[in-house]
């Protein structure tokens, strides 16, 4: 089965204070983190959009055996990375039977996690796998070549949030073991707690 990985890293993180996808974690940094889960598990490809601090954040991503995708129209959201991801899949002479859309910045989703949204996917290989957030679906979450064409419709900065919890598609929740895994680092204190917690 052919599913590749996208990795959502365009933002600005503006909350954050700093470039985000940088910071120093696991005697890595959050994106390096979050490729090498990616690349640690059964998918086959693994493609990173970038966006806001391209050049330097490209310097990060070098030498690794993924695939790097500019988003020009970054400041227009989360959805626009998507959009760009998409386009350039389906430019590609071999398309994905899936793709697992997932972020830069929540480093407890390794690729154990990664490899049980494939497993639900191989079960249910026509429906969108999600991740639950209590009574919401969110990313990381694996959307079948069928559903391409709804991706590339996203606006905003919800990403795939309001198709992943609407009627439109067909989803199944997928619950992880440990509430911990799907927190995201949006914050200074954020980032303070992850680091605690590793030390």
């Amino acid at each position: 089965m052919n599913i590749s990985v996208v990795i959502l890293a365009a933002g600005q993180a503006s909350r954050m204070g700093s470039i985000k996808q940088l910071l120093y974690f696991n005697n890595s940094t959050l994106l390096r983190t979050t490729i090498n889960s990616a690349l640690a598990s059964k998918a086959k490809k693994v493609y990173v959009v970038l966006g806001a601090n391209y050049k330097m954040i490209k310097k990060e991503v070098s030498g690794k055996d993924v695939s790097i995708i500019e988003n020009l129209n970054w400041k227009e959201g989360l959805s626009s990375s998507i959009v760009s991801a998409i386009n350039h899949i389906e430019d590609s002479k071999i398309k994905p039977d899936a793709l697992i859309v997932m972020l830069a910045d929540q480093p407890n989703v390794d690729s154990n996690y990664i490899n049980k949204l494939i497993s639900k996917h191989q079960n249910n290989q026509q429906k969108i796998i999600a991740s639950a957030y209590g009574n919401m679906n969110g990313v990381p979450a694996i959307f079948p070549q069928k559903y391409f064409k709804k991706l590339l419709s996203l606006k905003g900065d919800k990403g795939a949030k309001i198709l992943l919890n609407t009627n439109e598609v067909d989803v199944v929740s997928y619950t992880p073991t440990s509430t911990k895994t799907l927190n995201d680092i949006d914050s200074p204190e954020d980032y303070q707690n992850l680091i605690k917690k590793t030390l």
